[in-house]
């Protein structure tokens, strides 16, 4: 080998070396560092480090599923990031909205009962009465009652029962308790369905807005004693009860049966929207009928004597609904009430 190739070749080696040492340098002060595993805060190795986190991962895909042989797809389903959000609602935005909607309404109507009592009879009682529901319209309305407050009671302890009931019953009690209520639940849907179905088909023509009804409203309905306001069968206040149960029920009804027959006809996202809607409508509802029972029953006097007995006293039906006595009297002068004096 000549002089010059000698050169060269030792040139080319130095040069090589000190690339070498160069890129060896640069992963030792920059690469390195950041691939050796982090530790936590007490000097420990920190295992997790150099793992994916799991908000990251959840940020690229909608769901995370994996592979299953069983021909459902839906039970490769993870997790669902979005059912933390119903969590969050079911827990927390549920409850609040649940408390601030039914013990308000409560407190107004406590508050109401304060200010004003009950509502008497003005002129007394007439010692007669008047025929005002017959026994198939009472036996569709106390049947869609007893089965809401089932409905009622056993929804709420789905929502509220493992922070009012099980801390005071424990919880085996309460597992036992809420597993029975939760058959009653889905059961007794179906008689809810048939008697608001009946007082539908029943009353919806005696529910009709009218001119008179704006009145009734306009004059405090009723509760204003020095007013006397005019009704026909149903008040106005009446009317927003039915048209109220009307609505309400019909969407109670549909996101239940999605919810009692799951993933027929949705999938988990629709499943998550049916459990919101029916919670928040079931809220609501509870609330509107807790103010019906108080009106029917000790809000105003006689009131419950139409669901009762099916008859009311003459002097209640000449205050609260004078339109339809006038009706009643000119059908039948002699209805019902004995000696009932006519207009």
């Amino acid at each position: 080998m000549s002089r010059t190739s000698f050169l060269l070749s030792s040139f080319l080696l130095s040069r090589a070396r000190r690339t070498v040492g160069i890129i060896a340098l640069v992963l030792t002060i920059f690469v390195l560092p950041a691939m050796a595993q982090q530790r936590a805060p007490d000097g420990a190795p920190n295992p997790d480090a150099s793992a994916v986190h799991e908000q990251t991962l959840l940020q690229q895909e909608p769901r995370i599923t994996g592979r299953i042989d069983i021909p459902d797809a839906r039970a490769a389903v993870l997790i669902q990031p979005a059912g933390r959000q119903w969590d969050y609602f079911h827990e927390v935005l549920l409850h609040w909205f649940g408390a601030i909607v039914i013990v308000g309404m409560i407190a107004a109507l406590a508050l109401l009962y304060l200010i004003l009592g009950r509502l008497r009879i003005a002129a007394g009682r007439a010692g007669r009465t008047v025929h005002r529901f017959t026994g198939f319209e009472r036996f569709s309305h106390w049947l869609t009652a007893t089965s809401f407050v089932i409905l009622g009671l056993t929804g709420l302890n789905i929502t509220f029962g493992k922070i009012v009931l099980r801390p005071v019953i424990g919880p085996d009690a309460f597992t036992s308790l809420s597993a029975a209520a939760k058959y009653a639940h889905n059961f007794v849907s179906f008689a809810f369905v048939v008697g608001l179905v009946l007082i539908v088909a029943l009353w919806i023509k005696d529910n009709i807005p009218q001119k008179v009804d704006i009145a009734w409203l306009l004059r405090g309905g009723g509760f204003i004693k020095s007013k006397h306001v005019s009704a026909g069968r149903f008040n106005a206040g009446e009317k927003l009860v039915f048209w109220s149960a009307l609505g309400l029920g019909a969407a109670v009804i549909v996101s239940g049966f999605l919810l009692l027959f799951p993933f027929y006809i949705t999938g988990i996202f629709g499943m998550q929207i049916a459990q919101v809607v029916h919670a928040l409508v079931a809220v609501v509802f509870v609330a509107v009928i807790i103010a019906h029972i108080y009106i029917g029953t000790i809000g105003i006097e006689g009131a419950f004597e139409a669901m009762g007995t099916g008859q009311v006293d003459y002097n209640w039906a000449k205050e609260h609904h004078d339109l339809w006595l006038e009706e009643q009297l000119a059908k039948e002068p002699s209805a019902g009430p004995a000696g009932a004096p006519a207009e």
